[in-house]
């Protein structure tokens, strides 16, 4: 038999390999959401070198250019030597926090300077679109499966998939035909709008409905299916039988039972969608002229720019691997079954 000294031991080692474990596994985590970030930043800049079109000859197009300009300039770029060797002064700098500079859209200008302008313009939109969605989808999701198979659950199944089929650039082009100029089409700011804070607010507000909904639709759509399986696959489990025998209405074993383990799945997606809140959404800003990083991905795709596509990559890259870093981490708080695995 084990003496209660023993057994103290025993607690006190268990809780040891327990902080041991949870140590190792951030540290893990860590570790390859780094190297999944280096990964990406070199896939990213020898894609990019894959790309058609040549930058010089766009910044030298319609101009007369004798070819020691040509050559003064690719020098002046960087793009006359080796590819490696470029990649190589890239990353150094990029250690250093350097993104680069713009050669076409401003050219001689930080590109770190470019994506701070764009980044807030971006998380208004999409962080917008992200949270509401987030709150739609999980409610009709719940309700939908609770109601399964009922008129409620089909309609909105049906709704749902049909909007996650639909292209986004098409959807607000449509948005645009069926408002019919209820809403600004373009831009973030009316030129006639008030200069006080109130009126500039509203003007914005007024520009950011049609692309707002055109992501929403969107968006929603996906957490409203997840949400739905995720919890059709708890109703039968043995927990919620054994509440409901205690008598429990409903409603509570909906929301204090079933409803906080199907949230598991969709905890994932949720940051994930975070973490693209920095890309934007380029074919969406790019049919509402909306000023964020995805309108300037798009017209830095036109060159190509490469240092702006480069940067605009490498931040969405960080976004996407810290937000699925930060659910991997809340996952192993939230599942018991995390933690002991």
């Amino acid at each position: 038999m084990t003496t209660p000294d023993q057994a103290a031991v025993l607690v006190d080692l268990d809780e040891h390999r327990g902080g041991t474990g949870t140590a190792r596994f951030v540290l893990t985590k860590i570790l390859e959401a780094l190297i999944s970030i280096v990964l990406v930043i070199v896939l990213f800049f020898f894609l990019f070198r894959m790309l058609p079109g040549d930058p010089v000859a766009a910044m030298t197009r319609d101009r007369v250019t004798s070819p020691q300009q040509i050559a003064e300039l690719r020098e002046k770029m960087g793009v006359d030597k080796p590819v490696f060797v470029q990649f190589g002064n890239y990353f150094w700098n990029l250690l250093h926090g350097d993104l680069g500079e713009s050669r076409l859209l401003n050219n001689g200008r930080p590109v770190a300077d470019m994506i701070g302008e764009r980044l807030w313009p971006t998380i208004l939109l999409v962080g917008s679109a992200t949270l509401l969605a987030v709150l739609l989808g999980l409610w009709l999701g719940i309700r939908a499966a609770w109601r399964r198979d009922s008129f409620f659950d089909r309609s909105q199944t049906g709704l749902a998939l049909t909007l996650w089929s639909v292209p986004q650039f098409w959807l607000g082009l449509m948005l645009l035909v069926v408002t019919n100029g209820l809403f600004p089409s373009r831009g973030m700011h009316s030129p006639d709008a008030g200069t006080d804070v109130l009126s500039q607010t509203l003007d914005v507000l007024h520009h950011l409905v049609l692309p707002c909904v055109t992501l929403l639709a969107v968006f929603y759509a996906q957490y409203m299916l997840i949400m739905r399986s995720s919890l059709l696959g708890e109703m039968n489990a043995d927990y919620l039988t054994t509440a409901r025998a205690k008598g429990l209405r409903d409603d509570l074993v909906r929301r204090r039972h079933a409803v906080p383990n199907a949230l598991l799945p969709t905890t994932t997606l949720v940051f994930m969608q975070f973490g693209s809140v920095l890309a934007g959404a380029v074919t969406v800003e790019a049919v509402f002229s909306w000023p964020g990083l995805g309108q300037l991905t798009y017209d830095a795709l036109h060159g190509p720019d490469l240092p702006v596509l480069q940067g605009v990559f490498t931040v969405l890259a960080g976004a996407v691997v810290l937000m699925n870093l930060l659910a991997e981490l809340l996952y192993r708080v939230l599942d018991p079954r995390v933690r002991t695995s």
